[in-house]
């Protein structure tokens, strides 16, 4: 029988310097009762939004909202990019290689294989979920090793 529930997660991913430290971290609605995080020392921003989702991705079951404040994971979702990426042997608009393809290709697997609805939230706009997994991203980013 099909599960009715679903779990609205909020990702994010934090970086000092970029590239440098990293940060990723995704959080259940509500209060962030359910939570994970983890860090790079040496990477980007998009790469921490990136793993942050697919974290999310492997740790939670069921159907699933994601909420994101990057445009670069929402937009890719919302107008397909992944789909002309594939097309293109992983190649952009402008013919040069997709950046951070290992992330992506377990990432864009499993959201085949899952179908989550994406969803933006602006950041930095006193969102209380999005405020916590940017806080757990800091965090995670501050102690990367």
């Amino acid at each position: 029988m099909a599960s009715s529930t679903v779990t609205t997660v909020f990702t994010d991913g934090a970086c000092s310097g970029n590239p440098g430290r990293g940060g990723w971290a995704w959080a259940v609605a509500p209060e962030g009762a359910l939570y994970g995080s983890g860090g790079a020392a040496h990477t980007t921003n998009q790469r921490m939004e990136l793993q942050a989702v697919l974290e999310a991705l492997r740790s939670l079951p069921g159907d699933l909202i994601i909420v994101s404040d990057s445009t670069y994971v929402v937009h890719c979702f919302r107008d397909r990019w992944w789909v002309k990426w594939l097309a293109n042997g992983w190649k952009n608009s402008q013919r040069q290689p997709v950046a951070n393809v290992d992330i992506w290709e377990p990432l864009i697997a499993l959201v085949q294989e899952r179908q989550p609805e994406f969803r933006w939230v602006k950041g930095h706009s006193g969102d209380p979920m999005n405020d916590l997994v940017d806080a757990l991203a800091v965090a995670a980013a501050s102690t990367a090793k």
